[in-house]
């Protein structure tokens, strides 16, 4: 059972996502009472945790509620009795996104945050970080729910489940951002659109739509397959060919692109590389005008510029997934979460993205079965990829990280798999300790 009063601590409380979590709290105070938020960062994000904390300040002071806002350097003060964690930091910033991205391009491969060759380099930089963290709350609070939404979420989550005995749920606000394309599309509102979601994350299909409770995939499908264009996440989509959709038959999430449309999205990321950038390059110099709208005195609320940024119901996401597993609301949600036979096409211990029954007690999978043999192969590559990332990040083992990336379905071949993990060893090296 949880106390009154909420204690919540923040990891990368810095981020320019801060403001959509304050918001989330904000309006579920009647239902969540957090008493204490402590925002926590490192010593070189000082500066952004004083802008965003002092925005976060004037929004609940304008909201006129009694959350103390706390902000820290401390990491252990903050974890420290702690009833849930949010973790939503990036190890090496920005700069060690647009590296990732460029990494893979200089070998004529995809270069994207979460996905291939950049989500693996991501992902071997945070695993230390995350373990490191989930060290403090075994022994701070070991009751503590952690709420991850730092990326890869799928990688890190299973990460935690799989080394730690933390309580841990996975979160991306892709699955939401997909509704949402649903209710544009059939031009309804959101809330009148469920989606069973199958996969992983950033490669979730989803297999069944309901419009008020009757199926409509069916319509959906044809609906998406003649759409010029589709903006989800303030990315625009290249149009899909209809008839591929229509033989995939399941509406594919935003990253499906990279997969289904390979060649597409390399030359089209060639052509914005040449012109505005990557896309860590476009988010940089997001982030410096948000942080100048954050320093405003007079900004007591969310700006609606921050969407723009990709943080697009990252409140609802996890804000609303708190308040459930803290008032035992037994509603559902989209987290990731161990599969435990959920997918029997994948093993026991492995974390999937699928829709679960949330309660105090957390995350429960509604069962998926087998699913159809042309999602199959793909879901299998790409789970095989990260339990290897996973190994190869724990264990700092070299030779496992050359197998995690020979096997990406987006990397070519072992020639390329060891040039880009050479490249990315060399430009890391200070975040991967366990490689040393």
């Amino acid at each position: 059972m949880f106390k009154k009063d909420l204690k919540i601590a923040v990891i990368g409380g810095g981020s320019s996502y801060t403001p959509e979590l304050i918001e989330g709290f904000i309006k579920r105070y009647n239902e969540l009472p957090v008493k204490d938020l402590y925002l926590v960062d490192i010593e070189e994000g000082k500066e952004k945790l004083e802008i965003v904390g002092g925005l976060a300040k004037r929004m609940v002071e304008k909201a006129g509620i009694g959350i103390n806002i706390h902000l820290t350097l401390d990491r252990r003060e903050a974890i420290k009795g702690a009833d849930f964690v949010v973790t939503q930091f990036r190890v090496g910033g920005i700069d060690a996104r647009i590296r990732d991205e460029k990494i893979p391009l200089k070998y004529d491969v995809i270069g994207q945050e979460t996905t291939g060759p950049g989500g693996f380099a991501k992902a071997q930089r945070t695993i230390p970080v995350i373990l490191d963290i989930c060290r403090d709350i075994e022994e701070l609070a070991p009751n503590a729910w952690l709420i991850n939404f730092t990326n890869p979420s799928g990688v890190i989550t299973e990460t935690v489940l799989k080394h730690t005995n933390v309580k841990a749920i996975g979160l991306c606000n892709v699955p939401i951002g997909m509704v949402y394309g649903v209710a544009q599309l059939l031009n309804v509102d959101p809330t009148r659109i469920y989606i069973n979601f199958a996969g992983l994350n950033h490669l979730v299909w989803g297999t069944h739509v309901y419009l008020d409770g009757i199926e409509k995939t069916d319509k959906l499908i044809d609906t998406y397959a003649t759409a010029k264009s589709l903006t989800m996440k303030n990315i625009p989509e290249l149009p899909w060919d209809p008839e591929f959709i229509k033989s995939l038959g399941m509406y594919p999430c935003p990253y499906h692109r990279y997969y289904y449309l390979t060649d597409q999205m390399l030359e089209e990321q060639k052509r914005e590389v040449a012109t505005v950038g990557t896309r860590g390059e476009v988010v940089k110099k997001l982030e410096q005008e948000l942080f100048e709208l954050y320093k405003d005195p007079n900004l007591n609320i969310k700006p609606p510029q921050l969407e723009k940024r990709g943080g697009a119901h990252y409140s609802d996401a996890a804000c609303s997934l708190i308040s459930s597993i803290y008032n035992d609301k037994k509603d559902i949600h989209v987290v990731n979460v161990r599969n435990n036979g959920t997918i029997a096409d994948l093993p026991d211990n492995v974390v999937i993205e699928t829709n679960a029954i949330i309660d105090r007690n957390g995350a429960h999978p509604i069962n998926i079965g087998h699913v159809p043999a042309k999602i199959r192969g793909l879901m299998q590559a790409v789970k095989a990829y990260e339990e290897l990332t996973i190994e190869a990040g724990v264990k700092g083992d070299y030779y496992t990280a050359l197998q995690a990336l020979t096997i990406h379905p987006l990397v070519p071949s072992a020639t390329v798999a060891k040039k880009i993990l050479d490249d990315i060893l060399e430009q890391n090296k200070e975040y991967l300790p366990q490689y040393k």
